[in-house]
C-alpha cells in the first residue's frame, strides 16, 4: 500500500498496524488536480447531482424537522424501500426489522463488519487490486490480508487463478471480502466464478462481505450481468450484502448507506456500527428511499449515460496512445501506459497534471504487490461530456509525434 510520504513528525503516536496508511492517494491527487488547476479523473465522484425527486425529499425532510438521531438501524421508509428494491431487481427478501441496517456509507458497513467478524490473525480473502479501505479496516481488525490478484488477460478483461483462489483458504479464514462490479478494474465477477466462491465459502465454512455499490452500472457489453452472491444457493444466510446510494443517485457526499444479510451477521455489524457513527444523515434517509422507488427508466437510463461517457473516454485513451482495459461496469477505466513510456504509475500519475493537466489515480497503490500494477493507472469517466472531451484532449499531447 503506498501512500503519501507525509507523515506526523512522531510517527511513534500511530499504532503500528495503522503507519502504512498514511493520507489517501484519493487526498494526494484530488490536491493536486485543485493545487495544478488539472481536470480531476482521478476520485471517482460525479459533477452532476441526483434526481430531482430525490433533492427535493431531501430539502422537505430539513424543513419538516427531520434533524434530530433517527433509530440506530435507520427510519423504517428507508429500511423497508431497501427491501422493496433487493427485491425488486435481484429476487432477494430481507426483512426490514431485523435483516437491513443504514450505515454511514458502504466504507463504514464494510469497516463494522470486519470489526465484528474478525479476531486478530483471523485471515480475510480478498481480490487485489482493492479499494484502498478493505487494507486499512483489515489492520483496524488485526486480521491478516490473503489476496487474490486478478490479472488481464489478452483480450483485456479481469479473471483470477482458480488455484490461487483455493490455495487462498485455510484454517484461519474468517471471512471472503468480494467487491463485484469491481473497483478499480470495471470488473463484473461472472455466475461461474461466484459459484466458485460460494462453494469454496461453504466447503470452509467462512462468511462472505459484499461490495455492490456499483450493482447499477453493469454495461450491456459485459460478459455477465450482476449476480448478487448472496443470491447464489447456499449462500443468503452466510452473505453481508453491501451498498450504498452514492454511486447510484449521484449523491457520493451523503453517506447513506446499507448491510443486508441474516439476523445474525447484521445484529453483529449493529454492534459494531454503533459506536462508530451511532446514527448518521437523519433528513437524507427519507430522500434515498424515495429515490429507490424511481421507476426502472431511472436505473437504465443512467447505465446507459455512464456508459457512453465510458466509450467517450476510452475512445480519447486509445487516441492519447493509452493501451484501455474497458471496463465491464462501474466508472471507471484502468489503461496501461507503457506505450507512452511509463514505467512506474504513481511516477506517471504524480507528474501528470504538469504535463498535460490531468489528473489519474495509479492502481499499484492497491495491490499488495505493486508490481502486479505498477503500469496501470485508473481515471473515472462520471464527470459530463464536456469535461471528458477537456481531459481527452490534453490527453492526446501526451501521444509521441
Amino acid at each position: 500500500m503506498v501512500t503519501s510520504p507525509d507523515a506526523p513528525a512522531d510517527v511513534n503516536a500511530l499504532v503500528r498496524r495503522m503507519r502504512p496508511f498514511g493520507t489517501t492517494i484519493f487526498a494526494e491527487m484530488s490536491a493536486l488536480a485543485v493545487r495544478t488547476g488539472a481536470v480531476n479523473l482521478g476520485q471517482g465522484f460525479p459533477d452532476t447531482d441526483g434526481p430531482r425527486a430525490m433533492l427535493a425529499a431531501a430539502a422537505d425532510a430539513v424543513r419538516d424537522g427531520h434533524n434530530q438521531y433517527p433509530p440506530g438501524r435507520g427510519i423504517p421508509a428507508l429500511r423497508t424501500a431497501i427491501a422493496g428494491h433487493q427485491r425488486r431487481f435481484w429476487g432477494l427478501d430481507y426483512d426490514p426489522e431485523s435483516e437491513i441496517l443504514i450505515t454511514a456509507g458502504a466504507t463504514e458497513a464494510v469497516t463494522a463488519a470486519i470489526l465484528a467478524l474478525c479476531e486478530p490473525g483471523d485471515e480475510v480473502i480478498c481480490f487485489e487490486p482493492y479499494y484502498d479501505s478493505y487494507a486499512a479496516s483489515i489492520a483496524l481488525a488485526g486480521a491478516v490480508r490473503r489476496p487474490v490478484t486478478l490479472r488481464p488477460d489478452g483480450d483485456g478483461r479481469y479473471a483470477f487463478d482458480p488455484a490461487a483462489l483455493r490455495a487462498a483458504f485455510g484454517p484461519r479464514t474468517r471471512l471472503v471480502l468480494l467487491n463485484s462490479p469491481h473497483n478499480p478494474t470495471g470488473k463484473v465477477f461472472t455466475v461461474a466464478e461466484l459459484t466458485m466462491i460460494a462453494e469454496l465459502c461453504q466447503r470452509h465454512d467462512v462468511w462472505a462481505v459484499t461490495d455492490e455499490v456499483y450493482e447499477h452500472l453493469v454495461f450491456t457489453d459485459a460478459d455477465s450481468p450482476h449476480v448478487p452472491l448472496a443470491a447464489l444457493p447456499g449462500m443468503r444466510e452466510r452473505t453481508l450484502r453491501i451498498s450504498s446510494a452514492g454511486k447510484t443517485f449521484s449523491c457520493t457526499g451523503w453517506k447513506i448507506g446499507w448491510a443486508s444479510g441474516p439476523p445474525s451477521l447484521v445484529a453483529a455489524t449493529t454492534q459494531v456500527k454503533q459506536f462508530l457513527t451511532f446514527v448518521n444523515g437523519a433528513p437524507l434517509q427519507p430522500a434515498v428511499a424515495v429515490a429507490l422507488d424511481l421507476p426502472d427508466s431511472y436505473f437504465t437510463g443512467l447505465r446507459d449515460s455512464m456508459q457512453a461517457q465510458r466509450d467517450q473516454l476510452v475512445a480519447g485513451l486509445s487516441a492519447a496512445g493509452f493501451r484501455v482495459l474497458v471496463p465491464e461496469g462501474t466508472y471507471f477505466a484502468t489503461a496501461d501506459i507503457t506505450s507512452l513510456g511509463g514505467t512506474d504509475g504513481l511516477e506517471f500519475c504524480r507528474s501528470l497534471p504538469e504535463r498535460c493537466g490531468v489528473v489519474a489515480v495509479p492502481t499499484q497503490v492497491f495491490y499488495d504487490d505493486p508490481d502486479a500494477g505498477r503500469l496501470l493507472v485508473r481515471f473515472a469517466f462520471c464527470k459530463r461530456p464536456e469535461v471528458l472531451a477537456e481531459a481527452t484532449r490534453r490527453l492526446a499531447t501526451l501521444r509521441p509525434h
